[in-house]
């Protein structure tokens, strides 16, 4: 009888730890990411063909990413409600359906509008993709599945570089498209191999949650993003509205923070009178999940915006391509990709807020060895061996700190913990790009400023000729046709084209350095993680 119990027992194991649902969750990942990367990699092509400013389809991809955001935690609930499995299919083929609208866009309308479309169903998607994991693997499987999930992303980007970069130009950015769709139709067949997750009939979806969330995340989504265009205090021309001469993106923010705050006294609100939640508190039951919350934002605060100031430095002091920036990057996202895939591997070792600490420590590391050794010749090896330590400490901490989350919940809120993990990201990359983007362009402008001082050759009767109210990153080629329009003599450019090469190197410099400091800050939460995966206790 032992003999036959224990046979039973390995059979539905085995039933259990199918990776088939792995699969369709990887690929489903990519599907999503690889659509986003393949805009930014098809843009010059994208921009010629529907006759629309590259900046639109900067706009395109951030209405996509703000409705994703906006309704991740009522997808979320929409998917627990009508059964996890139905919802994510429906949203599959929503999704092919969107790109492949895009690959037959014949304007810019219907690009904005297939790509909308798809931000909103991957809200329905992302939750869907942490049900599945959590309602079939558990222990060392799913930290193991969590870490493929979050490789993926990265794994999206390398692919978009080489494949929609060679399509864009050979046979044209519209096939990229099409094999996205290709794809959603495969996952779709995929999905109908592994076993529906129950509906949860009797959950009631609160509305008024839902909305107030999405008007919360939309404020502060459109006050960051226009922190640089529109004015980070008082309103440049560009923004379209003022208040007083104050600009309106410090306005929005405030507004989506109380909108916030408001949000979470909602909720506490509705769990003290019993009533159902957009979102359950429970995901955020102690201060365990609170500080893990917190290390995943410092995280992707740190990575999103280092992962935006090292591309802009490339173009615009080494002047390459956006192709040839991103092979210079590949070892970073390389990384990434190789720590999501083994840090499950340390979760037995070590505790979670010792390989949250560890990993800080590496993030500091690199971008100090970045900082320091930085210079005009971005292959340097120190660089890049920079690079690839912040991809690994920055892989391996996005991670631990989903399973964490995930291992710390029930697996009735694996959904919710999904939408909380895909709001922390959104929310979390855009302040990172917008804060540090107005930070370094701020010291750019005051290390322009004391350089300028210190060059009592370009005299200030010059000085007023050059437009400094609007310091930019800007190359050496588009600074000389700016000085050439003024009454400079060819060695006055030189020295301002010398002077505002080291500015923007310093710039980046502190910048980094900040941005260092701010990893070695997050050591002190990191210490609140759980002792051990699964705890979710402050002890």
């Amino acid at each position: 009888m032992t003999t036959t119990s224990n046979t039973g027992n390995d059979i539905a194991q085995a039933v259990k730890t199918s990776w088939l649902p792995l699969i369709v969750v990887v690929l489903t990942q990519i599907q999503a990411s690889f659509a986003v990367n393949t805009l930014t990699v098809s843009m010059a092509g994208i921009s010629t063909d529907l006759d629309m400013p590259a900046t639109s389809i900067g706009t395109a991809i951030t209405t996509g990413t703000f409705a994703m955001a906006a309704f991740i935690l009522l997808g979320a609930k929409i998917g627990a409600r009508f059964g996890t499995r139905r919802v994510f299919q429906i949203a599959v083929v929503i999704h092919a359906l969107a790109m492949a609208t895009i690959a037959a866009s014949q304007s810019p309308l219907m690009l904005f509008v297939a790509q909308a479309a798809s931000g909103a169903v991957i809200a329905l998607i992302a939750p869907a993709l942490v049900v599945f994991i959590s309602s079939n693997y558990s222990g060392p499987q799913q930290a193991k599945a969590i870490g493929y999930l979050a490789a993926a992303i990265p794994a999206a980007g390398v692919l978009a570089l080489l494949i929609a970069g060679t399509f864009a130009s050979t046979i044209g950015w519209r096939w990229s498209f099409v094999l996205i769709a290709a794809l959603g139709a495969v996952n779709l067949l995929l999905s109908f191999r592994f076993k529906p997750v129950p509906a949860q009939k009797e959950l009631s979806i609160d509305i008024v949650g839902a909305l107030l969330a999405a008007a919360s995340i939309i404020l502060l989504s459109f006050g960051f993003s226009g922190l640089t265009s529109w004015g980070a205090f008082l309103a440049t021309p560009n923004a379209p509205f003022d208040v007083l001469g104050i600009s309106p993106a410090p306005i929005l923010i405030l507004l989506g923070a109380i909108g916030g705050q408001a949000f979470f006294l909602y909720l506490r609100h509705r769990k003290r009178a019993g009533l159902p939640q957009i979102f359950d508190l429970a995901v955020l039951k102690s201060g365990s999940e609170k500080a893990t919350t917190f290390c995943m934002a410092a995280m992707l605060f740190i990575g999103t915006a280092a992962n935006f100031l090292i591309p802009l430095y490339i173009q615009v002091v080494q002047g390459r391509s956006s192709f040839e920036t991103s092979l210079s990057i590949i070892p970073y996202t390389i990384s990434i990709f190789v720590a999501n895939s083994i840090v499950a591997s340390f979760y037995d070792r070590f505790p979670p807020r010792r390989i949250a600490q560890a990993g800080f420590v590496v993030v500091a590391a690199a971008l100090t060895i970045i900082a320091f050794t930085v210079r005009n010749d971005w292959g340097q090896i120190l660089v890049v061996v920079g690079l690839v330590l912040l991809g690994l400490g920055q892989g391996a901490i996005v991670a631990l700190v989903f399973n964490t989350l995930l291992s710390s919940a029930p697996k009735r809120l694996a959904g919710d913990v999904g939408a909380w993990r895909g709001l922390v990201h959104n929310i979390s990359g855009s302040v990172g790009i917008a804060v540090m983007t107005v930070f370094a362009v701020g010291m750019l402008s005051t290390f322009i400023a004391t350089g300028l001082a210190g060059h009592p050759s370009i005299p200030p009767e010059l000085q007023v000729q050059i437009p400094l109210d609007s310091v930019n990153f800007i190359t050496n080629d588009h600074l000389r046709d700016v000085m050439s329009i003024t009454d400079a003599s060819p060695s006055q450019i030189d020295e301002a084209i010398a002077v505002n090469a080291l500015a923007r190197l310093q710039a980046l410099k502190v910048s980094l350095l900040v941005l260092a400091g701010i990893a070695l800050l997050a050591i002190i939460p990191a210490g609140r993680m759980p002792k051990r995966m699964g705890d979710g206790s402050e002890s």
